[in-house]
């Protein structure tokens, strides 16, 4: 039986195959695993997944200090490893692409100083962009991938959870960021999935504000935005809290906050457009008044990235189909009052009906209490 990283080779493999392209070049660190089940931040160093569609070769370039690393994953390929004190594009020469005339990469991660090295190395050849096919393998989410997914959920749960129990009058937003990165290392992160945003009073009302020395008061919102990657696979959920007691307005953005985030999900099914998912909560926040300030899309895919395909934009037009795992995150933002944003993560299963992943409550919760 073939592996999950054979498959996705062979699917790679036919699409160069009906493409015209001989090679292709996978340099992004994400996708060389996806395709391979070996990851490593190369940093200034060379790594590549070469595959040639014309004899089926396949050679993995990486730095020496990772071949160790590496072996578990080769598989059929041929083990390059590189140096510090050699030429990655002199050794690319000696092994792949002789005779090439159109090799794939994905344009979005090549630089141009990369672009032009490759293409010396590689004699001139034509380049084609495997961008858009790597990205629509990737937004299609196997079970497999759910339950690792899923892992990273319960993980960031656990430590949304450990905040809301901890937090404390006068407590800085980088006091609390530092507690919950703590917990994510304690659980067994591999890392945060993103920059953590904890952010409280109107800097709440910042979408993706950085957490700096404000201090928690008596009445604030405790806005919490976060994500682990464990296995690979990522996690996001937002929660918004209130510390001590809630003013009636800021009850009202919750609420409509917390009905949007509910009509987006319950519109979230196969056969339908992602822009009417959208449409269906920012219907609720526009009805209630607050229209302006829902100032983002409703959502984005993510999985071994944060930020993959699909968006869920007004503007995108695609259908839902089994297998997309994307946010569903409405939020409203008072620069004075604060802001409220309520994110969950979905998934949509193989019978076309919507799974929601996170499971952390999201009735409004007092801090403090």
């Amino acid at each position: 039986m073939e592996s999950i990283w054979q498959q996705r080779k062979g699917h790679l493999a036919a699409y160069l195959r009906e493409n015209g392209i001989d090679i292709a070049f996978i340099t992004s660190s994400t996708n060389v695993y996806y395709f391979t089940g070996f990851y490593c931040n190369p940093h200034e160093r060379f790594l590549a997944l070469a595959l040639d569609a014309r004899t089926g070769e396949e050679t993995l370039y990486m730095p020496l200090l990772d071949l160790s690393a590496a072996e578990p994953f080769g598989g059929d390929a041929k083990l390059v490893p590189i140096s510090d004190t050699e030429n990655a594009y002199e050794v690319l020469k000696q092994h792949t692409g002789a005779g090439a005339s159109v090799v794939g990469i994905e344009k979005e991660a090549v630089s141009i100083a990369k672009a032009e090295r490759l293409g010396e190395a590689l004699g001139g050849a034509r380049f084609a962009d495997l961008e858009s096919f790597i990205l629509s393998l990737r937004m299609n989410k196997s079970e497999e991938e759910i339950s690792k997914v899923l892992d990273a959920v319960v993980m960031v749960e656990k430590v949304v959870a450990h905040a809301a129990s901890h937090v404390k009058l006068g407590m800085t937003e980088l006091e609390l960021t530092a507690e919950i990165e703590y917990q994510m290392r304690k659980l067994g992160a591999d890392r945060p999935a993103f920059e953590s945003i904890v952010l409280t009073g109107a800097r709440s009302a910042l979408p993706h504000g950085t957490p700096g020395y404000e201090t928690i008061k008596h009445g604030d919102f405790v806005l919490i935005d976060i994500g682990v990657q464990t296995g690979g696979y990522c996690s996001d959920i937002t929660r918004t809290f209130v510390m001590g007691e809630a003013a009636k307005e800021q009850r009202a953005i919750y609420d409509t906050v917390l009905e949007a985030n509910m009509a987006g999900i319950s519109a979230a099914k196969a056969g339908v457009t992602l822009a009417s998912v959208d449409k269906a909560a920012r219907d609720v926040i526009e009805q209630k008044g607050f229209g302006p300030l829902f100032t983002h899309r409703l959502g984005h895919g993510f999985g071994m990235d944060v930020h993959e395909q699909p968006s869920v934009s007004g503007l995108n037009q695609s259908l839902i189909e089994p297998g997309l795992l994307f946010t569903v995150e409405p939020g409203i933002y008072d620069p004075v009052i604060g802001g409220v944003r309520i994110e969950d993560d979905v998934y949509i299963q193989a019978n076309g009906s919507v799974r929601v992943l996170t499971s952390y409550p999201k009735e409004l919760i007092l801090l403090g209490n």
